[in-house]
């Protein structure tokens, strides 16, 4: 579905993603793990188009997507949950999902809307609530939502369980679970939390200074011992 090749980004003079490979297939959780710096959330902005890739490709079913503007991503069925969650403070809950549905063909909002609630019925209970004054984990649950508004087929995910509650963190995973399982939706996951993000992936992928260095199923790097010393507490 999402096939990332040989993409070289930079900030400037500072090249940060460095002749990057990746592949997602339909259906999959994929993730990628690495340290804060490591180029993680710079890739998932590069296949958004900001910033632009400097060489290589982003193709998404089968098309050449590289160099399309960012809106016309969100038409062809890729939505992001971005890193901080990025909610608009001063719109309610409500008015946040309407934003995200905005690309979407109108008849299908209140069913859309239906199963944000069910996801998380804790959207609901505050509905008409100023999305600012939420708490973290309602603005990641309101996050995530909205992404799914836009009715993606493919869904980026930038750092889920950043500054989160254990507890929340777990309702979070299950969450993206559910939505890979039932709604048959692929998605692509930027994780710090390693051990999360691997058991929860079909697939994952190691970044280390804006290089891919290490690939395979969840269950492989979970057991991987550099990953363990690197990323679980070292083995722990």
């Amino acid at each position: 579905m999402l096939q990332i090749q040989g993409v070289h980004t930079f900030y400037g003079q500072i090249e940060a993603l460095k002749g990057v490979d990746v592949t997602v297939n339909e259906g999959e959780i994929v993730t990628l793990i690495g340290s804060n710096g490591a180029g993680k959330t710079t890739l998932l902005m590069t296949v958004c188009g900001s910033p632009r890739a400097a060489k290589g490709k982003i193709i998404f079913e089968g098309e050449d997507i590289t160099r399309l503007p960012t809106h016309e991503l969100v038409t062809r069925g890729i939505a992001q949950s971005p890193e901080g969650r990025r909610v608009f403070p001063r719109m309610t809950v409500y008015e946040n999902l309407q934003m995200g549905a905005l690309r979407s063909d109108p008849r299908y909002f209140n069913d859309d809307l239906e199963m944000s609630f069910a996801m998380f019925p804790r959207l609901k209970e505050r509905k008409d609530q100023r999305a600012g004054t939420l708490s973290g984990g309602e603005q990641q649950m309101l996050a995530i939502a909205r992404a799914l508004m836009a009715r993606p087929r493919l869904l980026l995910l930038d750092e889920p369980s950043l500054g989160l509650a254990p507890l929340v963190v777990r309702g979070i995973f299950d969450a993206i679970r559910t939505i890979n399982r039932e709604k048959k939706m692929t998605v692509f996951l930027v994780e710090q939390n390693a051990f999360h993000a691997l058991k929860l992936a079909h697939r994952g992928y190691v970044m280390v200074n804006g290089k891919i260095t290490l690939a395979g199923s969840g269950a492989e790097l979970l057991a991987n011992p550099e990953i363990r010393a690197a990323y679980l507490e070292g083995g722990h």
